[in-house]
Formats: structure tokens, C-alpha cells, sequence
């Protein structure tokens, strides 16, 4: 049976413990500071085939985790994108308006970045804060005005220069649209807040876990945002679905597999199929603390014609 997206741990979603609202334009000294003081990435090994992305529920584990693993023989990091799960979009019942909100745990590693995020980029991994629905009605294709899907952008752009991240991916559930009187999803917001997210960040990384309202309203007023993707990918873990957006192969991963619970059988399968058909991204979810290099070498062995190596 496949492994639904719904089975996601959600206590990123759900989470009741204090929250912290990153508000328009009030980080610009701590972003230039933080900014300042991010270490260059270090040049990663050499590695031949396509990127391997890792979420991480940091409500349960260390984003560290992601630079644990290495391809053997010096091929270089396992991982090219670690992805931190998750902020979420919330709002406000008094302003009518969505606001960025961390969880606890999302603030814990942002807040130490440098010890939880410049290890990973030092060693040339890439890392994105992705943003998900919090049951508040508040969604990415709810926005009721292009000032407003602006506004929201600039809390994540602002986001990414206050801690240095290397970019936002969007997950577009749990939203509950209707919710506190907001709205239904409409044909513009998406578009709206991706020209607006792209314009504020064009260097940095966008990617789309392909679900919800906004992956399928990305084309509003002669205006289609898909190429404004870095990443697109598969959201049904042990399976195989091509993205419905416009970009190339190099940037879509049709595979997605959650480790340690996707048999290794299948990771392998999925993960030769990737490279036969000339898929340019692997997508794996919810590596946690444990020693995982045989789930992990059941894909590298296909994409990288190495076994992963963990050091703890």
C-alpha cells in the first residue's frame, strides 16, 4: 500500500506550543548580521546523477542529520537539499491576515543556526524552510488580493535573509480553506505570491511538494509561474508520479520514498527508474537520528553506483 502524504508526523502542523510570528520587514539588522557571518559552502565532491533531497520533522530530529551521510570511496554528500519540516502559515483572526508562524522546535534551529544549519551548508547542502497549512484557514491559494500574497512573501523572503537559508519550499495542506471566514482557493493567489516570492529572492531556491489547491493554479492573467521553480516533486511516498508542471526532468523528482518505512525493494526500484528515465531529483522524507545507510544505500547504489557510508 502506499505510504500517503497524510501519514505524515504533523506535529509541525499541529503543534500548540509557542509560536513566533516573523513580522514584515522587522529582521533587516538581524538578517544582515546573520547573513554576514554564514560561512561560504565548501566545494562538494564530485558526484555524477541526480540531487537527493531529505526532509526532516525537526520536531523529532536534528537537521545534522543530513551530513551524516556520505557516498563511499570520497563520492561526496548523499544529500545535495536538506529540507527543514515545518514552518507553517497562520492567521490572524483580528487583522484578517496570514502570518509566518515557528513551532518551537522550527525557531530552536533557525534561532542556532550556526550549529544546526552552516554545518550543512558548509559542506555544500542546500537548506529550505518548508511552509505548510495550520488548520486556520490560511492557505498559499487564498491570498484575496495581490498586496496581500505580497505582504506574505515578504515574511518568507525576510525569513531567508534573517537566517541565512538557502530558500522556501511550499506545501500546500492542511490548510483548511473556509476556515475563520477565509476564503476558498482562487485562480490568482499562487500566482500572485510566486512572482512576488521570485522577484524578492531570484538567486535562492523555490520548490513545490506537488499537492493542494496552489500546485494546480499556477497559471492566472497570462501569467504561468512554473518555471519560477527551482524543485517540483512527488508527494505520495512509495510511489512514482511525474509532477504536473511544466519543467524540465532535471528538476522533477517522479520518485518519493520515506525512509525507513518504504521497503528498500522499492526505494531501489524507484530509485532506478529515476535514472533511466533521466529524472534529475530524488525525493526521501523523515530521516531521523538512526543509522539509516541501508535504506539509504538501496537508492544511492542505482543513482550514485555507491554505498552510503553514516557517520554519526
Amino acid at each position: 500500500m502506499l505510504t500517503l502524504v497524510r501519514s505524515r508526523v504533523r506535529t509541525a502542523a499541529l503543534a500548540l506550543s509557542a509560536v513566533v510570528a516573523l513580522a514584515v520587514g522587522a529582521t533587516a539588522t538581524t538578517a544582515t548580521t546573520d547573513a554576514a557571518a554564514a560561512p561560504a559552502p565548501a566545494p562538494a565532491a564530485a558526484k555524477q546523477g541526480p540531487a537527493s533531497v531529505a526532509y526532516v520533522e525537526v520536531n523529532n530530529n536534528s537537521m545534522l542529520n543530513v551530513g551524516k551521510y556520505t557516498l563511499a570511496g570520497g563520492g561526496g554528500n548523499v544529500f545535495d537539499v536538506a529540507v527543514i519540516f515545518a514552518a507553517n502559515i497562520n492567521y490572524d483572526t483580528g487583522t484578517k491576515t496570514a502570518y509566518l508562524h515557528f513551532n518551537e522546535n522550527v525557531q530552536r534551529v533557525l534561532d542556532n543556526a550556526a550549529t544546526q544549519i552552516r554545518p550543512l551548508q558548509q559542506k555544500g547542502i542546500k537548506v529550505l524552510l518548508s511552509v505548510l497549512g495550520n488548520h486556520q484557514g490560511a492557505g498559499f491559494a487564498n491570498f484575496p488580493s495581490q498586496q496581500a500574497a505580497s505582504a506574505f512573501a515578504k515574511q518568507l523572503s525576510d525569513a531567508v535573509a534573517t537566517y541565512g537559508l538557502d530558500g522556501i519550499d511550499f506545501d500546500d495542506e492542511y490548510a483548511q480553506y473556509g476556515t475563520n471566514g477565509t476564503g476558498q482557493p482562487n485562480a490568482s493567489s499562487f500566482v500572485h505570491l510566486m512572482t512576488a516570492l521570485r522577484a524578492n529572492m531570484p538567486d535562492k531556491v523555490i520548490s513545490l511538494y506537488n499537492i493542494g489547491p496552489a500546485a494546480s493554479r499556477l497559471s492566472y492573467g497570462g501569467v504561468d509561474v512554473s518555471s519560477k521553480f527551482d524543485y517540483a516533486w512527488n508527494p505520495y511516498y512509495g510511489s512514482w508520479q511525474v509532477p504536473g508542471i511544466s519543467l524540465p526532468k532535471s528538476k522533477l523528482s517522479p520518485a518519493a520514498v520515506e525512509i525507513g518505512r518504504t521497503s528498500q525493494t522499492t526505494t531501489a526500484d524507484l530509485a532506478r527508474r529515476t535514472v533511466s528515465e533521466a529524472y534529475g531529483v530524488f525525493l526521501t522524507y523523515n530521516l531521523d537520528g538512526s543509522n539509516r545507510s541501508a535504506d539509504v544505500s538501496a537508492f544511492t547504489r542505482q543513482l550514485y553506483g555507491s554505498e552510503a557510508v553514516y557517520t554519526p
